[in-house]
């Protein structure tokens, strides 16, 4: 049978595939052993990419909403209704008072990279809210602060390391996570082979934790104390060296004196980590020949997520491990701007330029936080959000208090989502514009490889070609664009040409550009690419940093290997300085509030996430073979707990919280320390007016439902998803 490649785009590993077809259907999947980057390796859920194309619940034509029921109806019509109605809400109301909510999806496709700039340039809204703040966000904003680019992040140098210290991850379940790194566990295996040494911190003894030399089980919600901790080692025994990175730091003795209270004895008992460990995890750390900190889910979405975060890349500066090789470095990608020739001091990274109508909370890299966009749909006064754009976002499951915001997506003047499934939040959409499956879709990654473990590009046309009466998912945007912008009807490609056109007139003016002083209409008519998605590929590519074009990546199928990652300071920064500003204004105005956690008595029970390898989020539980096994939503309870709550294993059990209550079946295990219960992100699927069959026959708990939503970070915004205390109890 013919074959055919296709990169995964289930995950953050984006392995390359082997898809074995039967006319337009897959029939198998194995892993690409020749793609540059991933080598053969293949997970369960890239296993699945033909289950999931041939899903049957996937729409296959737009819905839109007559009469009050959502029925199908053609391309024509669905976008002549977004035309129609949702002008006349920015006429009426504002820009604002459109918003925008994008999912987690986006980044895994060509349309949800492209687009969505395009369309937020559009409307103008200020009402943006995204799955950041519900994960990421305070990594971006401690990258914004210390290195002026939000989306400079430093990523483990896996391959070269000899000492990882992960917190708050479990890359062997997520595949890794702002770290790109098919073969994760493959990575960390072949660090210890190597004589590396691999630390876990995590209050749950993880896949990840078990393969660890050492596994430190701390309180949930205490990273950030313990890591100043470690900083304040470095300091008090001289441990401390930047190496190479010393003439482009600043803050270093500001640093010094803002850690002087996080003695390891005074955090000990907040983080329940005895302060012998923590002295003897930063001697090694300090000792290591390169070493690398990571954090991720579990250190963002806590109370502190910002602090812990910025101490993540602290703790890398200060051991010389910031920028090096082995340490945690600066992936290059193939479409990112050419760089710099020289540095030099940038405009720097600012927080809270706007603020929420009606809490105040402070945007971020220009978002809000997903946990206020209930009240700003609710909440009468001028600026309110009369209409909605969702792209590929569950929020009604993702965000805090799920039914608050279900009750207010019906409150609604008009609703748009672009999303292959009717779900819990699509349901309440007035029009649903359905991308096709993956296998009609061409992919490359423009967000994940600028977070790769080793500099890499590949691209993979369309396996299948498009069904018949589908539409092309960047035309679908494309074409959403004109719509709300008053050229319904219109060529899509005249979206690409008006991209093009900006991008090159700036280009051209720029002296490190490689289109420096050409003609742009010249340089745009030598653009290759049979669609308008692949002509920005390929004018992204030719201004990047390597000079590829799509024709070299076409004549390259399984990709272009583009070398490891190497040193890029200073040329990357933009702040204001020119130089790492390590103690910026804003860490050290919240400071103070990390310091009232040494004091703070701890909860009897409080609850964290956990990853299941066969899921990611609420997105793939329509899939029967990912929606079984061990995937599954259970409370996860230590032994000593359950016997003193008495709770029984398989019995259901109520945990109540301040946004509300759940019963859910309890899993008696010892791989939760005392004190803490898991609960999974991502479940809830009951609600009525979905078309999700095998979601909806295991539909477990919304996670999210026992909050309401002022939990917040207040640097990011970013919902506190961790380590909140809850109340468990037996049903009897």
């Amino acid at each position: 049978m013919p074959t055919a490649l296709r990169i995964c785009p289930l995950c953050e590993a984006t392995c390359g595939l082997t898809l074995t077809l039967d006319g337009t259907r897959v029939t198998g999947v194995r892993g690409d052993r020749d793609d540059v980057f991933s080598q053969g390796f293949i997970c369960p859920k890239g296993a699945s990419f033909g289950e999931l194309d041939a899903d049957p619940d996937r729409l296959r034509t737009p819905l839109v909403r007559k009469e009050g029921a959502l029925v199908e109806a053609g391309w024509e019509e669905a976008f002549d209704l977004v035309a129609r109605r949702l002008p006349l809400v920015v006429e009426r109301h504002g820009a604002d008072a459109v918003g925008v909510v994008l999912g987690n999806p986006n980044v895994h496709t060509m349309a949800g990279a492209l687009y969505p700039p395009v369309l937020l340039g559009a409307l103008r809204t200020r009402s943006l809210f995204t799955a950041s703040t519900l994960d990421q966000m305070p990594k971006h904003v401690s990258s914004g602060l210390m290195f002026g680019d939000a989306f400079a992040i430093p990523v483990p140098d896996l391959d070269r390391t000899a000492h990882l210290l992960v917190i708050g991850a479990n890359p062997l379940d997520s595949n890794g996570s702002l770290c790109t790194a098919p073969d994760f566990p493959g990575k960390l295996k072949a660090l210890r082979k190597r004589g590396g040494t691999l630390t876990v911190v995590d209050p749950r003894r993880t896949r990840t934790a078990r393969l660890a030399d050492r596994h430190v089980a701390i309180r949930p919600g205490m990273d950030a104390l313990l890591l100043a901790a470690l900083v304040h080692v470095l300091y008090a025994e001289g441990l401390s060296d930047l190496g190479a990175l010393a003439e482009h730091v600043e803050g270093v003795e500001e640093v010094r004196q803002a850690v002087r209270e996080f003695t390891p004895e005074a955090v000990a008992g907040a983080c329940d980590v005895d302060a012998a460990t923590i002295r003897a995890l930063a001697r090694e750390l300090a000792a290591a020949p390169a070493a690398a900190v990571y954090g991720r889910v579990g250190g963002s979405t806590v109370a502190y997520g910002t602090l812990t975060n910025w101490l993540v890349d602290v703790l890398n500066v200060l051991t010389g491990n910031l920028d090096r090789p082995g340490g945690a470095m600066f992936p290059l990608s193939a479409t990112a701007p050419a760089p710099r020739p020289a540095a030099g001091p940038g405009k720097g990274f600012a927080l809270g330029r706007w603020a929420s109508r009606v809490s105040g909370h402070p945007e971020a890299k220009g978002e809000l936080p997903m946990a206020a966009l209930a009240e700003e749909i609710e909440t009468p006064g001028e600026g309110r959000i009369r209409a909605l754009i969702t792209i590929a976002a569950n929020p009604v499951l993702s965000a805090p208090d799920g039914d608050r915001l279900d009750r207010a997506l019906g409150e609604l003047d008009f609703m748009v989502s672009v999303d292959p499934y009717l779900n819990e939040t699509s349901r309440h959409a007035d029009v649903i514009l359905p991308p096709p499956p993956p296998a009609q879709s061409a992919h490359f990654d423009f967000a994940f490889n600028g977070f790769a473990v080793h500099n890499q590009a590949r691209y993979t046309p369309a396996p299948v070609p498009l069904e018949a009466g589908r539409m092309d998912e960047c035309e679908i945007h494309a074409r959403l664009i004109l719509a709300v912008t008053g050229m319904d009807g219109a060529d899509p490609g005249a979206v690409d040409d008006m991209v093009i056109e900006r991008t090159l007139a700036k280009a051209v003016t720029e002296p490190h550009s490689p289109a420096y002083g050409q003609d742009p209409k010249e340089y745009a008519a030598g653009l290759t690419g049979r669609t308008g998605a692949e002509r920005r590929l390929d004018l992204m590519l030719r201004l990047g940093p390597y000079g590829l074009t799509l024709d070299r990546l076409k004549e390259h199928p399984h990709g272009i290997d583009l070398g490891p990652l190497k040193p890029r300071v200073p040329q990357l920064l933009k702040t204001r300085s020119g130089r790492v500003e390590l103690l910026p204004g804003p860490i050290a105005a919240d400071l103070p509030r990390l310091r009232t956690a040494l004091r703070e008595p701890a909860a009897e029970l409080v609850l964290v996430g956990r990853r299941h390898l066969r899921s990611n989020n609420s997105w793939l539980h329509n899939v029967p073979t990912l929606n079984s096994g061990t995937n599954t939503c259970t409370l996860q309870v230590h032994p000593d707990d359950a016997t003193r709550l008495g709770l029984t294993d398989g019995a259901p059990a109520r945990v109540k919280a301040e946004g509300g209550e759940l019963t859910v079946p309890v899993e008696v295990t010892d791989t939760v320390r005392k004190g803490v219960v898991s609960l999974p992100h991502g479940w809830g699927h009951d609600r009525p007016g979905t078309r999700m069959a095998v979601a909806a026959a295991r539909p477990g708990v919304n996670v999210n439902q026992l909050l309401d939503g002022t939990r917040l970070d207040p640097l990011s915004g970013t919902a506190v998803l961790n380590g909140f205390p809850v109340d468990v109890s037996a049903l009897h």
